[in-house]
This record gives C-alpha cells, sequence and structure tokens, in this order.
C-alpha cells in the first residue's frame, strides 16, 4: 500500500469501524498506519482523532446539506464526507488538494458514482460555511457531547461542567515524566530548551514537564536512554501517592501499558515489582517501558477479581489498582470513548470495580497501602466507590486525601481529569 493510497479512504474505513463495530482508535490505527508512508502517519491521526472530536458538528453539517444520509454499503462514503468537512473546517490544507483527495477516495471505496455527490455536497459546505457554523454555534450538538454524558458530568459538577467539556474537546497538551535517577524536572527542562524546546514545570508534579508544542519522541534528549517518558501530570499523581519504598513488594494492578509501573520503579528502584494485566497484549508494552528505562519486574497475565489464580498467596506492602472504568477523564486523547461508551456501561464498570476492589484488599498487608485510582471524572465511580468501601471495611482508613479522595478534572494548563484515593489497612 505504500506507494499508491488514498489517505482519506483510509481515515474513512477507520472511522466506520469505531462508529459502525465499535473499536477503538487507538487499537486498529498502528494497523493502517504500517502501511502507509511515514510522513503520513501523523495526518491519518489527525483525520480520524479529529472527525471524532467534533463529530456532532460535522454531521449537522450534513444533515442540512444532503437530502438523506447515506446508508448501509454506502455508510462508509458518509465517513469520507465527514473527513472532508473535517479538512475544510479544521485543517490548513489547501482547500483544492482536500477536495480532490476526497473526492478520490470514492474511487478508492469503489463507489466512483458518488463522485458527483461528494464534490457537490463539499463545495455547497465552502460556500456557506459562515452561516453553517453561526447556526451550529447555537444547536443543541454544540457541546459534542453524547447527551446522556453530558447530563452526568453537568449533574455531578452544576459549576463547573462547562469547562469539563471545553477541556474535553480540546487536543491534549503533551507531558513528559523526567527519570529522577538521570535528571530533575528543572535539568531536563534546560535541556530541552538548548535543544530549542519550550516547556513548563509545576512543583505540584515534581516529576513532570508540559510541553508548549508537542514534539516527537526521537527529539527529546536522551528519550532513548530512558531520561524521560510521556506520561499526563494526573496519571503520574498514582504513583507520587503510592509512595513506594526500597525493598517493599509492590503489586501495580490493571497495569498496561506500563507508566504507571516505571515510575514506581523510578521513585523506589529497589522496590519489588508485579505488574499484572487481564490484557496479555497490552503487557507487551509493559515489557518495552521496562526494557527502555532498564528496569525489572515481575510480569503476570491475571484478572484483577481472581487474584487467587496469580498471586500465588503473596501478601504486598502497597498495590496500585488503576481500576478499569468509563475512561471520562481522557476524552481530550481518546475522543471516540465519547461514541464507544453507553450510559449503561457506567453502573457495569462500577459493579467490576467494587469486585477487583473487594478481591485484592485481602492481599495488602496490615498496615500497608492501597492508592485506588480511575482516569474518570464520574462520581460513580470514584467518590461513591471510595465511600461504599470504607462503609463496609472497617479496617480500611483514608489517608493523605481529602474527604473521598482527590478529583482531578481536565485542564488546559494541567493534566487529564483522575480519581486517586489512598487507603491504609489498619495494623
Amino acid at each position: 500500500m505504500k506507494n499508491s493510497y488514498n489517505l482519506r479512504s483510509i481515515a474513512a474505513k477507520a472511522i466506520s469501524q469505531v462508529l459502525d463495530q465499535g473499536q477503538s482508535l487507538s487499537a486498529i490505527l498502528p494497523d493502517y498506519q504500517r502501511d502507509i508512508n511515514p510522513k503520513d502517519k501523523a495526518l491519518l491521526q489527525e483525520l480520524c482523532f479529529g472527525v471524532m472530536r467534533v463529530l456532532p458538528e460535522l454531521e449537522w453539517y450534513s444533515q442540512q446539506l444532503m437530502a438523506k444520509p447515506l446508508t448501509g454499503k454506502q455508510r462508509v462514503l458518509h465517513y469520507l464526507i465527514l473527513t472532508g468537512l473535517y479538512q475544510l473546517r479544521y485543517t490548513r490544507i489547501p482547500p483544492h488538494a482536500a477536495l480532490s483527495e476526497t473526492v478520490n477516495g470514492a474511487v478508492v471505496l469503489k463507489k466512483p458514482q458518488l463522485k458527483g455527490l461528494i464534490n457537490g455536497v463539499l463545495r455547497q459546505f465552502q460556500r456557506q460555511e459562515p452561516q453553517l457554523a453561526e447556526r451550529f454555534a447555537n444547536s443543541e450538538s454544540r457541546w459534542l457531547h453524547p447527551k446522556w454524558l453530558l447530563s452526568r458530568i453537568q449533574a455531578a459538577y452544576p459549576d463547573k461542567w462547562e469547562s469539563v467539556i471545553t477541556a474535553n474537546n480540546e487536543k491534549p497538551p503533551m507531558w513528559l515524566r523526567i527519570n529522577r535517577n538521570h535528571h530533575s524536572a528543572p535539568a531536563y527542562q534546560a535541556l530541552l530548551a538548548e535543544a530549542g524546546i519550550d516547556a513548563f514545570y509545576n512543583p505540584a508534579f515534581p516529576d513532570a514537564l508540559r510541553l508548549a508544542m508537542p514534539c516527537p519522541v526521537t527529539d527529546l534528549p536522551g528519550f532513548a536512554e530512558g531520561w524521560a517518558t510521556v506520561q499526563d501530570s494526573s496519571a503520574q499523581g498514582c504513583a507520587l501517592l503510592l509512595a513506594p519504598q526500597d525493598d517493599e513488594t509492590v503489586l501495580d494492578l490493571c497495569a498496561a501499558p506500563g507508566g504507571k509501573t516505571t515510575h514506581i520503579l523510578e521513585i523506589a528502584p529497589r522496590a519489588h515489582v508485579m505488574a499484572v494485566d487481564v490484557d496479555k497484549q497490552r503487557l507487551t508494552r509493559v515489557n518495552e517501558n521496562l526494557q527502555r528505562l532498564k528496569q525489572h519486574a515481575i510480569i503476570k497475565t491475571g484478572d484483577g477479581r481472581y487474584p487467587e489464580q496469580w498471586a500465588e498467596s503473596q501478601m504486598f506492602d502497597r498495590i496500585l489498582l488503576d481500576a478499569p472504568c468509563s475512561a471520562t477523564g481522557v476524552i481530550r486523547r481518546h475522543p471516540d470513548i465519547k461514541w464507544l461508551r453507553r450510559d449503561s456501561d457506567i453502573d457495569e464498570l462500577a459493579a467490576l470495580q467494587r469486585e477487583i476492589l473487594e478481591a485484592i484488599w485481602p492481599y495488602l498487608k496490615p498496615g500497608g497501602t492501597m492508592v485506588y485510582a480511575t482516569c474518570s471524572v464520574l462520581p460513580e465511580e470514584n467518590i461513591h466507590q471510595v465511600n461504599h468501601f470504607l462503609s463496609v471495611h472497617s479496617d480500611a482508613i483514608l489517608t493523605d486525601t481529602p474527604v473521598s479522595g482527590y478529583q482531578m478534572l481536565p485542564d488546559a494548563q494541567s493534566g487529564d481529569g483522575f480519581f486517586y484515593a489512598k487507603l491504609t489497612k489498619r495494623s
């Protein structure tokens, strides 16, 4: 495919896999990117992620411009039109190039008879864009979220919901975690400045730097040598709160892709860490991250609900449970979450989290520490979960955290939406 392919048709197929088959972009994009010219990888990602980010807007435009939507076997052409609209509205691609490449996508998708329709819709949009954009700004769809999720966020944060939604709709900042065994964050900030890369330091997260502009990891000083890792600042808070010590036994449960495992080992290089995840494929990423940072951990495939199958009666000084969740705090990084999640998922996920918490608590030593974390902003998965756990476990104490835990909300200048609670087991 590397020599001759149409990037817009590839984007349309990927979008179809997400919206019609329920697959995640992060799972399917690498396969598509493997078969294209390396210089096109970023553009393919921009088109797919961009369409997901503003999907209700693009759908609204297509409804205004078309008598009826394309359905059935022609559905992928509908996504091709959305890809065209996204380019005209949100990218610097010259309009003539966006038009011709998108129209040619119909030929590649074996629907050449629809070239005229696609061309007509996109040209009409060019002519009417200012008026259409103004009307959309006053429409019900302007928040770019499904109604059920918008309602939940409004109910949880009556005073802050607009800022949460706005942050969700923005492109995410790029955060680095600086390996404290090589450099302090301020020292690495100086190295970045020498390389012409601007970064900001926030002492609340001592290992973290936020880049002014995202850049390829190959541009980062010493990346291959393990000097820095790409990890959001809120995610870094988990290992900081866990505060692992050398020579302790530490469990990182639901560990893939390994960002928190490696952070634990940067804080406590001589800790005995076991990293467990139910997804065997994603554990290969844990291995890769450990190798790059020249660290060692025991890696096991296992379900958090059934620790008896993999823990072998071992007890742990500290447990980090980054529980499976709705991921509603990282929508700006994974905008397809808005269209993959369903309202009914929240109660199911809360039940799963409760099951894992109950199953793993007996494996924490008396006097030991457990950090419960999610990348969710929904109380059902966070504050409510911890309050229920405390109500049924008299041996659990909430420590080093405010009442029921910390809830971080996504923000342009700071980290993603994250929740953490630190629980200590009475001796």
